[in-house]
């Protein structure tokens, strides 16, 4: 009997422990996001942590996340992130029962483990990044030492209980109230003064923690959602004015009418997203600029974004491609951009290509987050609408695409031209710098390969009898695509009919009626550009420049 009431108490003691534990850990989190809404949003211990992993996640391991996740690959992290600070903080928590002050180090180490993640980040701003961090593991340990005083409780503590707090006086507490009968009025019920003070006290403690620890997290999202309301009222504002050069109006037969193919302009709302920024960066238009400078820069120059847009904009219609998609993957999308041409710019610098005995062969873009993006000059400068885009389908850009100003260049893999929240334009060389990705082993250049994708049918789909419309895009900016021809298992290719063309940097809608057979079928698409180049089917992972092989989908008919 008296060995089930020990266990009872200890079950007990250990599960007030955890949740002292883990209401440490909200507290920690609560005031350090509103110590960052203070300091800036990107400072906020979770972010600084996700991001330092995200920048020391292999390549491949980062694939498979994109792969697995899609565009939840951000949310899986931060949530992962939270189930492990819950897990770490109980376990501190059991921990702080018999070792109190070793409890509450441990949540400081972390607190110093999330303030050295924010100075290693290349965002960093300056010291103050490290104070949300700081700021929270403070607390936090301050409130797992008092929450676990309150579960110990005057009750448990021996007479001869060092005044100091000590691991050896909690320990003595432990045991006191493991077998002393102060221990067993204080953990099964009865209804001493001591016992019932200390359940009061802890549920008391506890209580006031949560409801602070909530109007702190509150707050603090107020805060930041104040210093977005400024980025946001300056979009709203944005008046876009006609473009000097419009884009050309969309051939009529450019878009098929084909249930589940994809349309030729993706909305702004479906197009895809990959970067590493796990808070949205909101930057306001009235105060943002972007400085042009570096070797062989002659004339560098500053411009504000009012400046951008009463230069001559032009207007064209450009798929974009991520090189983390896979064959048949998700990560192309076409859009209409408007913006500045961005050799025009740079020549205005004084750049000039390398052909044209320029000094600088590659551009560095940063961004506002201190992303950074190497392009060469030599594509930017060769003639091709490479662009400073300002709006995205008529609307100005969304702050997920790049708001205010962003690149796109024709052509080039998104790691290399699509510097979104850029800030900075620094011409340099590929022998003297190497940008984010490619110091984490991507290639320097990244012209697009050509890619087929079949969109309908859909893979493992059950077709119905009669003819089945077999449809997709194909893409290879700037050389444009040709031909696409689909096999069905290992027949002969047969030629799909194109849409019409708009331009070579958009993709192309394709379709080949198909009548089965009954039974099982692969059914397999290839394309051939504009220079003549049929796509290969040799396979190779999106790393270091772009997937490659040809699309494939297992189907049923009949």
């Amino acid at each position: 009997m008296r060995f089930v009431s020990i266990n009872r108490r200890t079950v007990e003691r250990g599960a007030l422990a955890a949740a002292s534990g883990l209401l440490a850990g909200y507290a920690a989190l609560a005031t350090a996001e509103l110590t960052a809404s203070l300091v800036r949003p990107q400072a906020g211990p979770v972010t600084v942590i996700g991001e330092s992993a995200i920048d020391r996640t292999p390549p491949a391991l980062k694939d498979f996340a994109i792969r697995t996740f899609g565009q939840n690959d951000k949310l899986v992290l931060q949530l992962g992130i939270l189930a492990t600070v819950g897990l770490l903080a109980a376990l501190l928590g059991v921990l702080a029962l018999r070792r109190r002050r070793t409890g509450a180090a441990g949540v400081l180490a972390f607190g110093a483990l999330g303030a050295a993640a924010a100075l290693s980040r290349p965002d960093t701003a300056g010291a103050g990044d490290v104070l949300p961090s700081l700021v929270g593991a403070v607390t936090g340990a301050l409130v797992l030492y008092l929450l676990v005083g309150k579960v110990n409780g005057p009750a448990a503590q021996p007479s001869g209980a060092d005044r100091t707090g000590n691991a050896a006086a909690d320990s003595g507490a432990d045991s006191g109230a493991d077998t002393g009968r102060d221990g067993d009025r204080d953990f099964t019920g009865s209804s001493g003064g001591s016992a019932a003070w200390n359940r009061r006290g802890f549920l008391f403690a506890a209580g006031a923690t949560a409801l602070l620890s909530t109007g702190a997290g509150a707050l603090g999202r107020a805060l930041t959602g104040r210093r977005g309301r400024g980025a946001a009222a300056s979009r709203a504002a944005v008046r876009l004015p006609s473009p000097a050069s419009a884009a050309a109006p969309i051939p009529a037969g450019a878009g098929l009418r084909i249930p589940g193919i994809s349309g030729f302009t993706t909305p702004n709302e479906d197009f895809y997203r990959v970067d590493t920024a796990l808070v949205v960066p909101k930057v306001d238009a009235d105060t943002w600029r972007l400085r042009i400078h570096g070797k062989g820069v002659s004339r560098p120059r500053s411009y504000s974004f009012a400046e951008l847009l009463q230069r001559p904009l032009i207007e064209r219609d450009i798929t974009l491609t991520c090189v983390s998609n896979e064959v048949g993957g998700p990560y192309a999308g076409s859009a209409r951009w408007l913006g500045v041409r961005l050799a025009d710019l740079l020549r205005e610098a004084g750049v000039r290509a390398p052909s044209r005995g320029g000094p600088a062969d590659q551009l560095i873009a940063r961004s506002v987050d201190a992303m950074t993006l190497g392009t060469p000059v030599e594509e930017v400068m060769d003639g091709r609408d490479a662009m400073l885009a300002v709006a995205m389908n008529g609307e100005p850009l969304p702050f997920e695409h790049g708001f205010p100003v962003r690149m796109v260049v024709p052509g080039l893999y998104g790691y290399v031209s699509a510097c979104k929240w850029i800030r900075d334009i620094e011409l340099t060389t590929f022998d003297a710098y190497d940008p984010y990705w490619v110091k984490r082993g991507w290639a320097r250049r990244a012209p697009i390969k050509t890619q087929a994708r079949i969109d309908t049918p859909k893979p493992f789909a059950r077709t119905p009898a009669g003819t089945v419309m077999v449809a997709g895009v194909a893409w290879a900016q700037h050389r444009g695509i040709e031909r696409v021809e689909v096999r069905v298992d290992d027949g002969a290719w047969q030629e799909a009919s194109l849409a019409a063309q708009a331009t070579t940097d958009t993709w192309r809608q394709w379709s080949f009626p198909w009548k089965p057979t009954p039974g099982g079928h692969h059914l397999t698409v290839r394309a051939t550009d504009g220079t003549g180049e049929v796509q290969t089917e040799r396979r190779t992972r999106t790393i270091p420049d772009g997937a490659s092989g040809r699309h494939s989908v297992f189907v049923t008919a009949g």
